[in-house]
């Protein structure tokens, strides 16, 4: 391993002189000597061969064979094997940065093709290039609303996802903004309200009746919304449109990183945090691709500024690109359908048996009450199925998609006690 050594040893005994120190281990001389570690235990080195031999039998005590009916922001869903292999093309891993047009310009039309996808589906008039997730999406079109209405209190639904909530709070802790879950404090000082559709319990809302409520013109309504959902679903009227890129040719992966998308009307669209990629034709009529608008403070003076964002989630926006191409307007729909239907069989499984729904008017998440979460949940596990999220002690969040089959509805039902 010497050949990859950064520095010999008198490089690095030159520049421990030059601070007056004569040893590494001089450097960490104000730490305690009792959480200092003298040695790490790593034991013989091994090939390859047998290190990747280790690793299989640790894979192996993994339970991948459950049943899963989890939700709550990020669902198992079926990802087409071409998603991966086109996404991971070199030709996309060498061009990544879209600063440099000339080389990236893949890059630059696969960033535009997934901003038409999104204002396709939202109906809405402008997309940026992506976000780092449904959650940071939220907490920037708070900010934005901010800025453009100048004024410092929001409120947030309730059932809006508690970790959107948690991101959102702070974010506004940082920037002395109000925030509030009272939706009857509507009024001429406040800047948006935020609401999502389906909400994290599953239920589909009214946003019409809820813009009723919002006599202010200048008062933004930003909807956080489920992009499978939209297929089936009428886009809601709103100022900004949100939402995480997950279900939409992700894997679930332990969590992340996941996407965010953000849209909005046409009258906003340089107040919009991220960057967003345009159409033009150079100086010999062809087709090319540029970043259009860049709004954080690299590019544009500090004071102007929308967002200290750094970079739209390139990868994954790219994957979820790949995802709508392969599936269609129809192929979603199906998706969407079918996950919606499997969810009602469920539900309707469940409250043959005597279980209560929360809601009766839900997409594919519903909420379900029993006697005791903790045992209905591992009674559940027992037989290998996460049977979804405990809210609290008499609650469960449940979630149906397509990769759901007939065989674990049913032992879903028929194991729920």
């Amino acid at each position: 391993m010497n050949n990859f050594e950064a520095h010999t040893a008198e490089e690095r005994l030159e520049m421990l002189n030059s601070i007056g120190l004569s040893s590494v281990e001089d450097l960490y001389s104000d730490l305690p000597k009792d959480i200092r570690i003298d040695n790490l235990n790593l034991g013989l080195s091994h090939s390859e061969m047998d290190v990747t031999r280790e690793i299989k039998k640790l894979a192996a005590s993994n339970k991948t064979d459950y049943a899963c009916f989890l939700g709550g922001g990020a669902s198992k869903r079926f990802v087409p094997a071409c998603v991966s292999q086109i996404s991971s093309r070199f030709e996309f891993n060498t061009a990544y940065t879209p600063y440099q047009a000339e080389i990236s310009q893949g890059t630059l039309q696969s960033i535009y093709e997934y901003q038409s996808m999104i204002c396709n589906l939202t109906n809405m008039d402008v997309s940026n290039a992506s976000m780092y997730d449904a959650a940071t999406a939220c907490a920037e079109a708070v900010l934005m609303a901010v800025r453009v209405t100048g004024r410092n209190k929001v409120l947030v639904c309730r059932r809006v996802n508690p970790e959107y909530q948690e991101v959102i709070r702070t974010y506004a802790q940082s920037a002395d903004i109000e925030v509030s879950n009272d939706l009857t404090e509507i009024g001429s000082d406040v800047a948006c309200v935020l609401l999502q559709s389906p909400d994290y319990f599953g239920a589909i809302h009214n946003v019409e009746q809820l813009k009723i409520k919002i006599q202010d013109p200048k008062t933004m309504l930003i909807c956080c919304c489920d992009l499978i959902s939209l297929s089936v679903l009428e886009p809601p009227k709103c100022d900004v449109m949100v939402g995480d890129l997950q279900p939409v040719g992700n894997s679930l992966s332990f969590g992340g990183p996941y996407g965010g998308y953000f849209a909005c009307l046409d009258k906003y669209k340089r107040q919009m945090p991220g960057r967003v990629v345009g159409r033009t034709v150079d100086a010999e009529g062809n087709q090319a691709f540029c970043l259009t608008l860049q709004t954080r403070e690299q590019h544009i003076r500090r004071e102007k500024a929308t967002s200290n964002i750094c970079s739209n989630q390139a990868l994954v926006a790219l994957q979820s690109t790949v995802y709508m191409t392969v599936m269609g307007l129809n192929g979603l729909r199906q998706v969407a359908l079918i996950s919606s239907k499997n969810a009602h069989i469920l539900a309707d499984k469940l409250m043959e048996k005597g279980f209560e729904l929360q809601s009766k008017n839900f997409f594919n998440e519903f909420v379900l009450k029993v006697n005791n979460a903790d045992e209905f949940l591992n009674n559940l596990k027992e037989n290998k199925i996460l049977g979804g999220i405990k809210l609290d002690e008499n609650r469960v969040l449940v979630c149906v998609t397509e990769m759901n089959t007939q065989e674990e509805i049913d032992n879903y039902a028929y194991f729920a006690v």
